[in-house]
């Protein structure tokens, strides 16, 4: 049976959104080290594997907005589908104090042959959906951890991250969860802009409006708090884009 790279739902839902999950899986395809990137289960249930509960926020949110979504199928370890193929963090071989073994000696063949089977038939299909209408909104769900080892607490309850070439979308919606009381990073807890990730390949380049938003995963490990921050977000988002006027 063939892995397949991504998981797309409702791809003829009428909405202009298109909700993506970029750090979907933990999942290690068999192709890559027999389904084991050698490090143990605990890490692999951590942040450095996949946007712990990011795939069901996505599910959720793509449902109450009635729009398509796609979803990664494979760990960010087997390799990073938000970065360039160029960038040096790509196939990381060390993240947030773990060692990843069946990554440590992967040279350039394994990294291309990685990057044929999971992370351009991903891309491949990204662009297919975002270009199913000519005014596609892209809006990136992803997870943050509430702490980086040896680094402190991390205040935000959600972050809005977006690059200084579009932010006519993410600066209004920082505005409108901080005065429905959430604590909100503006481009927290890190910046949004990286050459070559998806938002870049798939909204700057082509002049689509995007969000890409993080939610603190402590508060969406459970499928409770999925729906209760894709019901938070759904209304917020279409009042957003609606008095954008984009």
């Amino acid at each position: 049976m063939t892995f397949s790279a991504c998981e797309i739902l409702g791809p003829d839902r009428p909405s202009r959104w298109l909700v993506t999950c970029d750090h979907a899986s933990n999942a290690v395809p068999p192709e890559v080290g027999g389904g084991s990137l050698g490090i143990c289960a605990a890490d692999m249930d951590r942040h450095i594997a996949y946007d712990v509960g990011a795939a069901g926020v996505t599910r959720a949110l793509s449902a109450r907005l009635d729009a398509p979504a796609i979803l990664s199928t494979f760990s960010r370890l087997v390799i990073d589908p938000n970065r360039g193929e160029d960038d040096p963090t790509l196939l990381m071989k060390l993240y947030d104090g773990t060692i990843i073994p069946a990554n440590r000696h992967a040279g350039a063949e394994e990294v291309e042959r990685r990057l044929r089977a999971f992370y351009r038939p991903y891309h491949d299909a990204y662009a297919r959906l975002a270009a199913r209408r000519p005014d596609t909104v892209i809006c990136a769900v992803h997870s943050f951890t509430p702490r980086l080892n040896g680094r402190a607490p991390r205040p935000w309850e959600v972050g809005v991250l977006y690059s200084h070439l579009d932010d006519r979308l993410a600066l209004p919606l920082i505005d409108r969860l901080r005065a429905e009381g959430y604590a909100t990073g503006d481009n927290e807890p890190y910046s949004g802009h990286l050459d070559g990730d998806a938002i870049d390949r798939h909204a700057l380049r082509h002049g689509r409006p995007n969000v890409l938003i993080e939610v603190r995963n402590d508060l969406i490990r459970d499928a409770a708090g999925q729906a209760m921050w894709a019901d938070r977000l759904a209304p917020i988002l279409e009042d957003v884009l609606a008095a954008s006027g984009h």
